[in-house]
Order: structure tokens, then sequence, then C-alpha cells
């Protein structure tokens, strides 16, 4: 899973690289699997069932603008100054997986309220990173999540959550990024998890669009999107989702 979080991490800063005014989603869709593919590793999203979704995931990465959440489809649309993009990327490495997630503003400088977004999704999910230790529970992870972004007033989407990672990309446990006021699973050393707040600048509340994948938020609001594969070690938590 090391080996995989690595791809992954990389994956992302390539597109972070490669993002600019005028490059088509579909390109950074062809970079992110190029990479994955020399790395020997295998594309997690690319063929993805999708349950209620009319047809699995046709891509490699998950590209999402402005309003939209996650799942956004990568296709013929261009990437234009000022807009707020969520890459979503996951690789498999002899059947283990590393899923990871970032936020990045194109163009200069961000306003200040979609850099406080930005900022506030990446410490809400390091806070959830560092509360998963041997012997808490999930709602711990969920708490520390909250308690950063509920007091900056953001909206936490609900209706997606993180989860438990290994073998297949989505394991039990789900991970809520809010206090559900029970404890849940267990924390033990061993567990693997991919922690991903999802926050907006508006209401909490999303849509699927009418390709069946994509997630948007329902009142136009901006969002953002961070996630790292984290083990839980006998110590701590361990960032596998890195390129260090």
């Amino acid at each position: 899973m090391r080996r995989a979080g690595r791809v992954v991490a990389e994956v992302l800063e390539l597109v972070r690289e490669a993002l600019r005014p005028g490059i088509s989603t579909a390109e950074l869709d062809r970079l992110a699997e190029d990479h994955i593919r020399r790395a020997g590793a295998t594309p997690s999203f690319k063929g993805y069932p999708g349950g209620h979704h009319p047809r699995p995931f046709p891509a490699t990465i998950c590209v999402s603008i402005d309003d939209e959440v996650v799942h956004g489809i990568p296709g013929p649309r261009t990437i234009h100054d000022g807009e707020l993009v969520s890459i979503d990327a996951g690789a498999i490495v002899d059947g283990w997986h590393g899923d990871g997630a970032r936020t990045f503003f194109v163009g200069g400088e961000p306003p200040a309220a979609i850099e406080d977004l930005i900022r506030t999704t990446r410490a809400a999910m390091l806070a959830g990173i560092a509360a998963a230790v041997p012997g808490a529970h999930i709602d711990d992870i969920s708490a520390a999540i909250e308690q950063v972004a509920a007091p900056a007033g953001y909206g936490i989407v609900r209706q997606y959550v993180g989860h438990g990672i290994g073998t297949r990309m989505h394991e039990e446990p789900q991970v809520p990024n809010y206090r559900t006021g029970r404890p849940g699973h267990r924390i033990e050393s061993g567990l693997c998890l991919a922690i991903e707040p999802m926050l907006t600048l508006g209401r909490h509340e999303v849509e699927t669009r009418p390709d069946g994948w994509t997630v948007a938020t329902r009142d136009g609001s901006l969002a953002a999107h961070f996630e790292d594969t984290i083990a839980v070690l006998e110590d701590g938590p361990e960032i596998l989702t890195a390129v260090a």
C-alpha cells in the first residue's frame, strides 16, 4: 500500500504541475493514466462500478471544477483561469489500493475566501489523520474534522464520507466527516483508512448531475476536497499517499 500510495501522490503532483488555463481535463487524465501504468500500477477508478450510476466510471482520475464536489468525469472541457479544481486519483499495486485527492486554484493568487476554503479543508483532513490512533474510535476522527470545519462556517458534505481501504478501494468502516454521536469502529494498529473531508462555501447538500457520476453542491457554492490514505501503526498514523 505504500507503493500504491506513492504512485497516487506522484499523480497528484504531476497534475498540479500540469494544471493551467487551456489544458483539457482529458489531457490531465491521460497524463495520470500514463504515469500510473508506467509505474507498474493499475488505475483504481477506471471501470469502477457505480451502483446507481448508469455506467462504470470511464476515466483514471476524477476532475471536479468549482461547485463540483467529487466524481467529475474528464473529457473535452478545458480548465480556465480562476477555477477551483479538485483531483481525485487511485492506483492499485499487487492488489492493494491507494486513494488521494487535492484541490487547486488555477491562475494567480486565489481570493481570500477560496484560499481559506482550501486551507481549511486540508487542515481538517490533517486533524482527522492525527486523531487516527490505536484505541480511539472512528467518531474521534469525525469530531476532529468537524472541529476544524464547523467553526469556520463551511458546509460539511454528509452524503460522501471516508472509508476503509486495502485490497478493495472502499471497505468498512465508513469515516464520516462530522460527529455522528456514536463511537463507531475501534481503531487498531494495522487499520488502513482514506480520510477525505469535502467542504463547501455554502450548504452541505449535494446532487448528482445527469451524467450519473458528477456530484455538485445543490446551492451552486464552491467546494474543496482533500484525501489521504493512511495506515494506523502502533505509534500513530502514517500517510501513505505522500511523495517522500
